[in-house]
């Protein structure tokens, strides 16, 4: 990308984007809530006809809106994102189910979920200058590691961000208002969000 500026996910980002493993993960996760279309989007803070167009792999979906209906749900992110998984998996730079944030340059590709007994997921993320990356609560108990990559950042409590350099690392609870601000282009991190 040569325009580091706030834009719309192109057609071949959009690609990344698992729209049918979202649209069957949200509906199951709904059931077995026992939430209506209206309940689920209510609580989640949301447009019921937006996540009836996500249950039907029509819609657009952005970090923001996957994460509150994650927290709507009490699931983790990578549930709602994760398409079935092979033994050996190699996710080629680029590549991978990936969503963009709506109010910044801003894109997370999940690496790796949280297999069953453990509690954790994996992401790589990738970000440009502009608007940051301001993350509402998490779950309850969330904690979220980074380690910066290339470029420099802000990340961690909004309150209190550190900057970063690459291979420095943060962590700091998910579950509070948090940020990620790039303040080179191409800034590139690590990011393991640890859950309860």
């Amino acid at each position: 990308m040569t325009d580091h500026g706030h834009l719309p996910p192109s057609e071949e980002q959009q690609r990344g984007a698992p729209l049918e493993t979202i649209a069957a993960s949200l509906r199951r996760e709904r059931a077995r809530a026992g939430l209506s279309l209206t309940e689920l989007a209510r609580k989640a803070g949301i447009a019921k006809s937006t996540l009836s167009q996500l249950e039907s792999a029509t819609g657009n979906p952005s970090v923001e809106t996957l994460w509150a209906l994650g927290v709507a749900l009490d699931v983790q992110f990578s549930r709602l994102v994760e398409p079935p998984r092979p033994q050996v998996r190699v996710i080629r730079s680029g590549e991978g189910p990936r969503v963009f944030a709506e109010r910044a340059n801003y894109a997370c590709t999940l690496l790796a979920s949280c297999p069953p007994g453990m509690q954790r997921d994996l992401y790589q993320v990738v970000a440009q200058p502009g608007a940051p990356r301001r993350s509402d609560p998490h779950i309850r108990g969330v904690v979220e590691h980074i380690t910066l990559c290339t470029g420099r950042a802000l990340v961690g409590p909004t309150e209190d961000p550190a900057e970063l350099f690459p291979g420095d690392y943060i962590c700091y609870p998910g579950d509070v208002p948090h940020i990620f601000e790039a303040l080179e282009p191409d800034t590139r991190a690590v990011e393991i969000s640890e859950h309860p």
